[in-house]
């Protein structure tokens, strides 16, 4: 993809509107849980500071629907900024420090309807606006795409990685590709499926939204979460992979409980032999089988959703045993894996191999629309 990147400007004595990601997840104490958002920033930020830059930050946190919300302020913030960067951080409008963290965007009633006089306003603030917050992309917020019609916009280096990497498994892929896409319900992902068919060599289609699937096929699925009214759309699906010449996977056997707990008692069955009060809670061993031979001829991966109902022992099984073979063929250097959203990193992580995939995006709905091939308002922007 084509960019215009930090690289190529000269920001010595401006000043740098920088839009970040730092909805971090909080604990009751209002500790962050995970500072990744917070760390992928600071490569981005450094750069800047060292290349003679006063650096202002624009982010959300929360839902504050367009007014001031004490409780979901930024300001818990400063010190962590303050002890990464190692250098003084102000807050709001205290334009004292180099590095300034601007009050939450969605404080201001015009952020999520793009208005163009808050994008104005927050423009006037510098000379150059650095797009760093990929996660937001799919937004068209003021902060997001609208201050690029008022200041010139390049890709900050987070931003930059993860368009990198995308762009290299769908847009310019080594082939064949394959995708796992599981999660679910079939009606939340019909644009990511309908999109993915037509791109791909290999589509595996796991999680509940498989059993509107096996519906579709005639399958019994006892009482298993599955969509009734989506199976036209499955069969559709399943007809546009053909005429595509895409490969659809589905379960061939799977794991199923009566109860829906951990460590409920459990069985494999044939995909014909699910009983009237079973529910199917996991892929079986059959199946991650025939993903992995599915895999070995891959090049490409990129994976959404896990296989089964992950959070609960025994049925983490499949996605666990797929992941760390997609991790194992990575490492050899047979598979570029690229894998994104919420439940897919938590997935990897159980599985310890979050690390050893190609790359891993922690975006959820910028990474949906993305494999669904809609244009990105925030990525868009920064298109050469």
């Amino acid at each position: 993809m084509s960019l215009k990147r930090l690289e190529s400007v000269n920001v010595d004595g401006k000043t740098a509107l920088v839009r970040v990601d730092f909805n971090v997840p909080r604990n009751e104490a209002g500790d962050i849980t995970d500072m990744t958002r917070v760390e992928a920033a600071l490569p981005t930020l450094r750069a800047l500071r060292e290349a003679g830059a006063t650096v202002k930050l624009l982010a959300h946190y929360g839902r504050p629907d367009g007014k001031p919300d004490p409780a979901l302020s930024l300001r818990f913030l400063v010190p962590h900024l303050q002890r990464l960067l190692g250098e003084p951080v102000g807050f709001g409008s205290d334009d004292g420090a180099a590095v300034v963290l601007l009050e939450n965007t969605r404080f201001e009633a015009g952020e999520t309807k793009g208005d163009t006089a808050l994008a104005k306003s927050w423009a006037d603030m510098g000379d150059v606006f650095i797009a760093d917050a990929f996660s937001a992309s799919h937004r068209a917020h003021a902060s997001v795409s609208g201050i690029a019609d008022y200041l010139p916009a390049y890709a900050g280096l987070s931003m930059e990685r993860e368009l990198d990497h995308i762009g290299r498994a769908l847009d310019n892929p080594k082939q064949p590709v394959m995708a796992i896409v599981g999660g679910a319900k079939v009606s939340t992902k019909i644009g990511v499926l309908e999109h993915l068919v037509t791109k791909l060599d290999i589509l595996v289609i796991g999680g509940g939204m498989a059993n509107t699937f096996l519906l579709a096929m005639g399958h019994p699925v006892g009482k298993s979460l599955a969509e009734p009214d989506f199976v036209d759309t499955a069969n559709r699906i399943m007809a546009a992979a053909t005429r595509a010449g895409c490969e659809l996977v589905l379960p061939l056997d799977v794991v199923v409980a009566k109860d829906f707990r951990a460590h409920a008692e459990s069985r494999v069955s044939d995909v014909e032999s699910v009983a009237a009060d079973e529910m199917i809670l996991d892929a079986g061993p059959a199946t991650v089988d025939h993903i992995m031979d599915k895999m070995e001829r891959a090049r490409t991966l990129i994976w959404n959703g896990p296989l089964g109902a992950f959070e609960m022992t025994p049925f983490d099984t499949s996605t666990v045993e797929a992941a760390k073979y997609a991790a194992k063929l990575t490492a050899k250097g047979e598979l570029v894996s690229v894998a994104g959203g919420g439940d897919t990193v938590a997935a990897l992580s159980l599985a310890g191999v979050a690390e050893d995939f190609t790359f891993v995006s922690t975006a959820g709905g910028a990474f949906l629309e993305w494999m669904e091939g809609k244009p990105l308002p925030g990525v868009e922007i920064l298109k050469t």
